[in-house]
Parts: C-alpha cells; sequence; structure tokens
C-alpha cells in the first residue's frame, strides 16, 4: 500500500484528470500529506481559500480517491502548510494568514530581498521546463515561439497569446518560459498566475485596502505570465484593473503571456479593448497532440518516474486516451499506481485489466459524425453542407457543423475548412465566432446544439 509522498502523488494524479485544469492548479498543486495515521490524514495546503474549497466542495472527491488507494481514514484535517516559510507557519492562522503573506510579498523596497524574489517566483513549477516538454506538430511553433521569448522577453511576440483545448500542454509550455529566463537571469521577476488566482486576490486587495500594493506587485514585473485567461472575461474590475496593468508592462517592454482555451476574438464578453491588445503580440494554436507526440509523453514521463514500460503497453496507452495530454499522463498515474501496489510488470494485459472500464466509455467522434449528424438533424444532405450552396437553411447547418468540429474535438480553423471543403479558413473562424456568439442569447440555437451533441454521445 503506497503511503506518504507516493501515495498523495498517486491521489493527485487521479484527481487531476477528474477536475478543470484551473482547479487542480489553484486548489490541488500545492498541496502536500503532512501526516497519516488509521484514524486521521492530515492534508497540508497553501492557504485559507485552498482550505475552503477542498473542506467544502472537494473533501467527498478526495475520500473516494483515497478509497481507490485503499485508504480509509476516519477523518480527513485540511490545515494551512508552508513549508518554505517557517516564520508564516508559526504565525499560521487560518483568517489572516494569507492577506499577511500577500502584504509583505506586494509591498516594495521590502526589508527582506529573500522573500521578496521568492515571491516573485511564486507560482512556477519548476519540473515544467522546455527539456521535458515533448514536441511534435501539434505544438511546434508554440514551442519554437516560447523559446524565443525566453531567450529575449519584451522583444519578441508581446504578448504571446497561447490557445487550445485543455489538457494540451498549454500550462507546461508558458511555465517553461518563466523557468528559463530565471535560470538565465534568477533576479528577474517572473509571476505565474491563473486569472482564478489574480481574480481572487485582486478582490483580496479591495476586501483589505491594499489595491496599492496590489497593483504595485504586478506591475513592477519582467514577466507575467496569466493561465487561463478566459476566466477573467465576466469579471469587470477585474478586466479594468487588469487592462491597466497589461498597458504599464507592454509600454515598459516587459513580457506578457496568455493562455486561453479559444483565441481573443471568441473569448464571450472579453472587452474590446482587452481583446485588441491580446491581438497585438502573437496568438498561437496548440492542437491535440498525434499518436507519434503522445507515445513520446508516456516514454518521457516514464523514464522521469523510473518506471520501465515496454512499447505495446506505450501505444495501447496512446491509442486509448486521445484527448488531451492530462488524460493520458493521468492514465499512467494510474498505470503506476496500480503496478506498484501489486508489484506487477506493467504489461499489456496489465494496462487492460486497469483500464477495462474504458470499453465503457462513449467511442471516439470522428469529424466525419458530426458532420453527418449536423446534416440528419437539419434534414439536409452532407454534400449540402460540403458544398457551395448559400441558402439559409444550408448555410445556418454549415456554421454549425464548424462550431461542432471545433468545439467538440477542438480542431484548427484550416482542419475544419478543410473538413468542409474550404479553402479559406477565415469562414471557419467567422463561423464558429458567430455560432458562438448567437448561442449566448439565442435558446432556440443552444437548444439544437443541445439536441445535436446528445445526439452524437447516444
Amino acid at each position: 500500500m503506497l503511503e506518504g509522498e507516493a501515495l498523495w502523488q498517486a491521489v493527485l494524479g487521479e484527481i487531476e484528470v477528474s477536475v478543470s485544469r484551473a482547479s487542480f492548479i489553484t486548489w490541488f498543486k500545492n498541496t502536500q500529506l503532512i501526516r497519516q495515521s488509521d484514524d486521521e490524514l492530515v492534508i497540508g495546503v497553501p492557504n485559507i481559500f485552498a482550505k475552503q474549497q477542498l473542506e467544502q466542495k472537494f473533501n467527498e472527491l478526495i475520500e473516494e480517491t483515497l478509497k481507490k488507494q485503499g485508504i480509509e481514514s476516519e477523518e480527513i484535517v485540511y490545515k494551512i502548510h508552508t513549508p518554505r516559510d517557517k516564520s508564516a507557519e508559526k504565525e499560521e492562522d487560518d483568517s489572516v494568514q494569507v492577506s499577511l503573506v500577500r502584504e509583505s510579498s506586494s509591498v516594495p523596497n521590502t526589508t527582506s530581498t529573500v522573500s521578496s524574489s521568492h515571491n516573485y517566483r511564486q507560482g512556477l513549477n519548476s519540473k515544467y521546463t522546455f527539456d521535458s516538454f515533448v514536441t511534435g506538430s501539434s505544438n511546434e511553433l508554440a514551442y519554437a515561439a516560447c523559446q524565443a521569448i525566453a531567450a529575449n522577453p519584451g522583444t519578441k511576440y508581446n504578448p504571446l497569446f497561447v490557445y487550445g483545448g485543455v489538457g494540451i500542454g498549454k500550462t507546461h509550455l508558458i511555465q517553461a518560459v518563466g523557468n528559463e529566463v530565471l535560470r538565465a537571469n534568477p533576479s528577474a521577476k517572473v509571476v505565474y498566475v491563473t486569472s482564478e488566482q489574480f481574480v481572487q486576490e485582486f478582490t483580496d486587495s479591495i476586501r483589505f485596502k491594499k489595491v496599492g500594493a496590489f497593483t504595485q506587485h504586478y506591475r513592477s514585473v519582467d514577466v507575467l505570465i496569466v493561465d487561463d485567461i478566459q476566466f477573467i472575461a465576466t469579471k469587470e474590475k477585474t478586466q479594468e484593473e487588469f487592462f491597466h496593468t497589461f498597458n504599464v508592462l507592454h509600454q515598459a517592454n516587459k513580457q506578457v503571456i496568455l493562455s486561453s482555451d479559444q483565441p481573443p476574438h471568441l473569448i464571450p464578453t472579453l472587452e474590446d479593448r482587452l481583446r485588441s491588445r491580446f491581438q497585438m503580440g502573437m496568438a498561437i494554436d496548440m492542437q491535440t497532440p498525434e499518436f507519434e507526440t503522445r507515445c513520446a509523453i508516456i516514454q518521457t514521463k516514464a523514464i522521469g518516474n523510473n518506471f520501465n514500460i515496454g512499447q505495446e503497453c506505450v501505444e495501447y496507452l496512446a491509442n486509448s486516451f486521445t484527448t488531451n495530454i492530462r488524460e493520458l499522463e493521468g492514465a499512467l498515474n494510474q498505470l503506476m499506481a496500480f503496478c506498484d501496489l501489486r508489484n506487477v510488470e506493467p504489461t499489456l494485459e496489465v494496462a487492460k485489466v486497469v483500464f477495462a472500464k474504458l470499453a465503457s466509455r462513449p467511442k471516439h467522434i470522428s469529424p466525419k459524425q458530426i458532420v453527418e449528424r449536423v446534416a440528419k438533424y437539419y434534414r439536409i444532405q452532407v454534400e449540402d453542407i460540403k458544398g457551395p450552396k448559400r441558402d439559409k437553411d444550408i448555410v445556418m447547418p454549415r456554421q454549425v457543423a464548424m462550431y461542432l468540429l471545433r468545439s467538440e474535438l477542438k480542431m484548427s480553423f484550416p482542419r475544419i475548412a478543410g473538413e468542409l471543403g474550404r479553402k479559406d479558413h477565415t469562414t471557419a473562424i467567422h463561423s464558429v465566432d458567430k455560432i458562438n456568439r448567437e448561442a449566448s442569447v439565442d435558446l432556440i440555437l443552444k437548444q439544437q446544439l443541445q439536441e445535436i451533441r446528445e445526439g452524437l454521445n447516444a
């Protein structure tokens, strides 16, 4: 039975594929198992917000995941634990600790240069480097752009806007820039933050009347990396604050790197002035990794964990988990935990036992199935959707098909255009944008999209 750090890493590996990336990074990434006994299991969390979220929202998920690892403690206790900051640990007080840390780290000219430097590194995961990032045709352009930025931050592709589906390596890549900048220049002020964290910190600064310190902190960095920027779109005051922060940094030739699940022009409710600034630099579409890249990712991660896995098992995983890298890595984590617990080799037969439930999963949806389903729903022919006709009762289904190819399969715009026989991918961009906007206000269209999706998964 796994214990200690190995147990918690196995638990996190499963949770990572069960929640959104933003939630995992925000609430789980910096947690650790502090103490384990038959009666009690104590989990260390970085702040009061994570403590509340784990207690109120994720406790049941954590209990279920622990049970899968053979652990059934009578009580799970969440305790604020910051081992890198001993002074803060001694002053542990759930109600005030986070604000204290933020105040001390946000005020310029602090008496402790060490704590200031540590703060500007906060958020970066040292394991996310260029060396550990596996490249393929789906991410080569983004990889090259990030390397160029890391070599000369603030001079090229500013801002860099990386977008694509969930779990395809955006966070790894943009954090690799931050880690590389710090490796070359340890005194650089690099901040990585999710948009959820940015919103929460800004809200706290208003609540505790520390807006000035918050502003000073973010406007004095050399490289600002914001993950999942799309979540900022519904926060009016935060958008305004970020707009001014962006302007200050950009005018000072400081590097801004953003990630999102959509390109700037497709993020609903994003203010036009922010949208235009996000489009000032370079926007890159990262796509789902192809088979060879998925195999390379599995092998790289297995080697990193000293886990000896055969090629046929690698290919089985690569063929079984095709949606995103996170799901792929989560599957490997499950296989490693299974083999460790039972002291067995990771053969193809073992992998099939571990992932037997895959047989009951919904089958993979292909672009052809989406187009055929849309044609059937609107009672037109597939040839009409792919053809040149401009009749209204054909154009709209064609736009819906493009929208679903994008939303369900995360296909790039050029691939969508090619799938529907178009040479110009701007048609796909326009169609996806149009359906995305109209579905937010047209309940009939929204219902139609839902019914088509249900038909695909039936």
